[in-house]
């Protein structure tokens, strides 16, 4: 069996995650705590197998192998990881530009 990461968020993933559960519980508290507990789950999950994820392609596209991401429909949580650490590096909505977000958050807008 292979080695056991711990998972650690990153202070920007903590807060697009806040972000996110902070907009839909206007709606639906229950939905908002379903889905926050799903997107934990799942980024947990990534302690025994952090290959599992596949290398986040705007990067890839610009020779950027080290970031990886899973699909949480409608998230993208993006990560990476050593022989130790698991880092989820930013929860960010699959419907929205991941290039013009990294910029911003790059840039400070």
């Amino acid at each position: 069996m292979g080695s056991k990461h711990k998972v650690v968020w990153t202070n920007v993933a903590e807060n697009d995650l806040k972000e996110i559960i902070d907009f839909i519980s206007i709606d639906s508290s229950q939905n908002a705590l379903k889905i926050l507990k799903s997107i934990q789950q799942k980024a947990s999950n990534l302690y025994t197998l952090p290959e599992r994820g596949h290398i986040v392609p705007e990067l890839q596209g610009q020779g950027i192998l080290q970031y990886r991401e899973l699909i949480i429909p409608p998230w993208r949580l993006m990560y990476r990881f050593d022989e130790r650490k698991v880092y989820v590096l930013s929860v960010i909505d699959s419907r929205r530009n991941v290039e013009d977000i990294l910029l911003a958050r790059l840039v400070g807008k």
